[in-house]
């Protein structure tokens, strides 16, 4: 294949989803300006077809596009990926926040542009890891190239908004009813629910089940129906008469993202709770499950994400451990708020030993009394009998003794052991 034969499914005429059109940069003209260059990408571009799916690689190719039109039209002097260097990568990260986005509408996103430059990361990578005669000859993009994205918590309902739309749902078309109930109880992608086919109600074990066909992540899963669920579909069943291979139908046809988001839109506005996009109700149902406590493991596998770390997520929206671990935080923080005012000497010795009697949670010292509540762990509460520098003698062993029987009555055996020692330890110097 020579520059100038561009394969079919990288033509240069925009025929996919939106406004058909020329494309801003096209094949011919990289071609023209730089052959070896384009050679290679599309090299590149006919490999990952045979192991990505056409929507990644259609992404893939739209990207290298962009780049070898830019740097056809800066850089006339780049005829192949060898001669590539880092000013010319330099020089398109400083163009891409200016190049117009989505709609014709600048800037690019910080996310857009992270895909962007991670895409030709990976090309320049795979180039040279597959022996292309012409790959980069050094590194070409660095990880602190790439933005660093935002990591924001998944947008779901809170359980009054998420009531409020299944009420109203419940009285909408049995069709859209239908549709946000399967959202709702299942966590199904819009794209999984629409390519379900007419078989995808099974039942095993005594009870139905969904089998959800390989998809975003290439798995397939089975995910549990709803007794409602069942009903409903047995009704949407009986209601029609196509043979088409869908389990979901809507005005006689197949069920499309854009027709559930309408039906979402429409539904959620008679409930008063603003715009809902289908994919917040699969959040919603993930959030739901961790708070009421399903396990992760399970969430993983009705959601049919591929390991732990995606489902993480949502256990960063309402964490039980951490929600259990500051409450027994606040229970000690409060204590330290509310603890009574220290004692002080007042001249008043038989109504201060009073005072000490009734405050069991004090604790004797060799010098007065230790005030902590109960409530509080002290790290420090031995320090200084265990420091290095302490010392002691047989005078002290009244003292010694009195602590160490304090402790005995409140059950601090660490305490008691500890003021056992010392008066061992002052019973052996004394006779030595």
């Amino acid at each position: 294949m020579t520059a100038m034969e561009i394969p079919a499914p990288f033509s240069d005429t925009y025929t996919g989803p939106g406004k058909p059109g020329t494309r801003e940069h096209d094949w011919h003209q990289i071609a023209d300006t730089a052959p070896i260059m384009a050679a290679t990408m599309l090299r590149y571009l006919d490999q990952i077809a045979l192991s990505l799916r056409p929507a990644s690689v259609r992404a893939a190719e739209g990207i290298l596009r962009g780049f070898g039109g830019w740097i056809a039209a800066n850089h006339p002097e780049v005829v192949g990926l060898a001669d590539v260097e880092r000013r010319h990568i330099e020089a398109y990260k400083a163009y891409l926040p200016t190049r117009p986005g989505k709609n014709g509408v600048p800037p690019l996103s910080e996310q857009t542009i992270r895909i962007k430059l991670g895409t030709l990361r990976t090309f320049f990578e795979r180039t040279s890891e597959w022996g292309y005669q012409d790959a980069p000859t050094k590194v070409l993009i660095f990880n602190g190239d790439l933005p660093t994205p935002d990591d924001p918590l998944p947008k779901f309902l809170s359980d009054v908004d998420a009531a409020k739309l299944m009420r109203a749902a419940a009285d909408a078309h049995p069709t859209r009813r239908l549709v946000i109930e399967m959202l709702a109880r299942t966590g199904l992608r819009v794209g999984e629910l629409c390519a379900l086919p007419l078989d995808a109600v099974v039942l095993m074990s005594g009870r139905h089940w969904l089998r959800v066909p390989v998809g975003k992540l290439h798995n397939d899963r089975y995910v549990p129906l709803h007794p409602q669920l069942v009903e409903l579909l047995e009704a949407h069943h009986a209601s029609r008469d196509d043979d088409l291979d869908r389990l979901i139908m809507w005005n006689g046809g197949s069920l499309d993202r854009h027709q559930v988001a309408r039906m979402l839109r429409r539904v959620a506005k008679v409930a008063g709770i603003g715009h809902v996009h289908p994919h917040q109700l699969r959040h919603t149902l993930a959030t739901q499950a961790i708070n009421r406590g399903m396990s992760l493991e399970a969430i993983a596998a009705m959601l049919g994400h591929k390991t732990l770390r995606m489902t993480l997520v949502y256990a960063r929206v309402a964490d039980q451990t951490v929600a259990d671990a500051y409450d027994r935080v606040t229970d000690q923080v409060d204590a330290l708020y509310a603890k009574p005012a220290g004692l002080r000497t007042n001249g008043a010795g038989s109504a201060s030993m009073s005072r000490l009697g009734a405050d069991h949670d004090q604790r004797l010292l060799g010098n007065g009394h230790c005030e902590r509540p109960p409530q509080l762990d002290c790290q420090f509460e031995s320090i200084c009998e265990s420091c290095a520098h302490f010392s002691t003698n047989t005078n002290f062993d009244p003292v010694l003794r009195a602590q160490r029987d304090h402790a005995a009555e409140r059950d601090q055996h660490a305490r008691v052991d500890l003021f056992q020692m010392l008066l061992d330890r002052n019973a052996q110097e004394a006779q030595a």
